[in-house]
């Protein structure tokens, strides 16, 4: 037997007795395992400073525990993390290292990626952005008319828009009296017809952010506000008012922005991880090239604590062993994650990439068929907005949804009142999902209320909550740049650490691929009304008809 097929019988072993625990423990409420263990909040807790991960409300024992440790061990994952680590080329189909966790590494080097020190380079391309971020702050550099940027758009799609984006909402009180930041990334026009609505192009700095600056929606919403410097300012203003993240020189001179405005960053750099690279610069424009280097230095901060926590105290390696405790044992399809903060808005679109482009997977890393479950469909929404919409599902649907809720002890920029009403929310919202309502209950209360037999019969089944419902809870003081960067640096983690698990490659993402190849052959139809539809699938050319119908009527 070869090295992978041990590693992946002794998986499927450790995979089997935790199936046969679940059988002996499934029954059992979490709410009688508290009343049982006075001191299970506490051990079945792990802290990072200020940040405390609560996982004490799932239903697992320390047999849980010990059963899920024996399946990280079966799938090798410490020599996986150190090679991840050490910057050799874990993405193996597109050959090359997944490293960039040497975009926040602080510690002066080296940091090898495939053998090579990338610290001077880091470090340069880091400085070069921040100086570039600290003049459009202060007004050292300026637009074609001599006025200072009141408004910076980033135009970008995928792990360009939604890292920025992302952060600069959650950061805002950071702001200070830096400009406006506005993010554009769906090809759809009125994405940046929206953007731009109401703002002065003399004072607003557009950023493209594409590594290849060939991205389809990026770069006909790059072209639209271009158009628009052009027309409303003239041709010689689009150097001005433009910068690129790009590695493409050749294609940005042509564009018209100047070489000293151009950014880069390295193939060894994801797109769902390249918020701490150059990518950044719309959101270190935003907050401040100090709050910026905090930012990063969080997200440094838990790559030490994934590298040299042991793993029953490793925040990401329990995030992601209970993820699978619920997706492969349980069988649960999707996993919600919560922010009790409107800031964190779009921390679930946010991880619905990093989660779901990586391990979104249905082959292993040697090209067989994975023979478990992978990514569980990701969603969520701020907390308690969520209250009025989705959580009647998660407290008395027909499946079992686990829940990561997060919560900051102090607010920022937000009424103290309002914040302690917000918090007691979020802990009766997990209480509610693990405690849950029985017949009993239920029909005590409405008899209590003053209801009679009947009437309180006829309801109580109404008011049943099932409870046993598992979630998991990030306290941290308050939602600053570093703890920002923490938590996105937690969940990448995760990610790896399933991944090992589930024996697939969570760096590369081919299936978006195809939709791209045949968005490109169906272009001429879309856009030409005589273009012949002969030898198109059947369905699209019905809708390319019934469209030109439309269009003509």
């Amino acid at each position: 037997m070869n090295q992978t097929a041990a590693a992946s019988s002794a998986v499927s072993a450790a995979l089997a007795a935790l199936e046969a625990h679940r059988l002996e423990i499934g029954h059992r409420r979490v709410a009688d395992l508290f009343a049982e263990d006075p001191d299970r909040a506490g051990r079945f807790q792990a802290r990072l400073d200020d940040l405390v991960f609560d996982f004490s409300r799932h239903g697992i024992t320390d047999t849980t525990l010990a059963h899920l440790l024996a399946l990280l061990r079966a799938a090798h994952f410490e020599a996986r993390r150190d090679a991840l680590m050490r910057g050799e080329a874990v993405n193996l189909t597109e050959k090359r290292a997944a490293m960039h966790m040497a975009l926040r590494d602080f510690t002066g080097g080296p940091v090898l990626v495939e053998g090579r020190d990338v610290t001077a380079d880091v470090q340069a391309e880091r400085a070069k952005m921040l100086v570039f971020a600290a003049q459009v702050r202060d007004g050292a550099l300026r637009g074609a008319t001599g006025e200072r940027f009141t408004d910076v758009v980033n135009i970008g799609i995928g792990g360009s828009d939604l890292g920025p984006a992302m952060a600069a909402r959650a950061l805002s009180p950071f702001r200070g009296d830096g400009p406006r930041t506005h993010f554009v990334s769906n090809v759809d026009g009125a994405d940046i017809a929206d953007s731009l609505a109401g703002l002065d192009l003399a004072r607003t700095l557009f950023i493209v952010s594409s590594k290849t600056f060939t991205t389809q929606e990026t770069m006909a919403n790059a072209q639209t506000a271009r158009a628009r410097v052009a027309a409303r300012l003239g041709e010689k203003a689009v150097g001005e008012h433009f910068a690129a993240v790009s590695t493409r020189l050749d294609l940005v001179a042509q564009f018209g922005v100047k070489p000293d405005r151009v950014f880069g960053f390295w193939d060894w750099v994801g797109g769902r991880y390249s918020i701490w690279s150059s990518i950044g610069l719309a959101l270190a424009i935003a907050i401040g090239p100090k709050n910026y280097d905090d930012f990063l230095r969080g997200a440094g901060d838990v790559d030490a604590h994934f590298r040299e926590a042991p793993p029953e105290e490793n925040i990401p390696v329990l995030m992601a062993l209970l993820g699978i405790w619920r997706r492969n044992v349980w069988g649960d399809a999707t996993h919600a994650v919560i922010p009790y903060d409107q800031r964190l808005a779009r921390f679930p679109a946010y991880l619905q990439q990093l989660d779901m482009e990586s391990n979104g997977k249905s082959v292993t890393r040697d090209g067989a068929p994975v023979d478990m479950a992978t990514a569980p469909v990701i969603w969520g929404e701020p907390g308690t907005n969520g209250q009025h919409a989705f959580f009647q599902m998660l407290h008395q649907g027909t499946d079992v949804v686990p829940v990561d809720f997060l919560v900051a002890a102090e607010p920022i920029a937000a009424d103290a009142r309002h914040h302690d009403l917000l918090f007691t929310n979020c802990l009766a919202q997990s209480e509610a999902l693990m405690r849950g309502r029985t017949l009993e209950e239920a029909h005590a209360m409405l008899r209590a209320q003053g209801l009679d037999e009947a009437e309180a019969a006829r309801l109580a089944p109404h008011k049943v909550f099932p409870g046993n419902r598992p979630s998991s809870t990030l306290l941290y003081r308050r939602l600053d740049p570093r703890t920002l960067g923490r938590l996105i640096a937690l969940y990448e983690h995760k990610v790896f650490v399933q991944s090992v698990v589930w024996d697939i490659n969570p760096f590369d993402q081919w299936g978006v691929e195809l939709g791209k190849e045949l968005c490109g052959k169906l272009a001429p139809a879309a856009s030409d009304p005589h273009a012949p539809l002969d030898g198109l699938d059947p369905a699209t050319a019905a809708l390319l008809a019934a469209r030109r119908r439309l269009s003509a009527g």
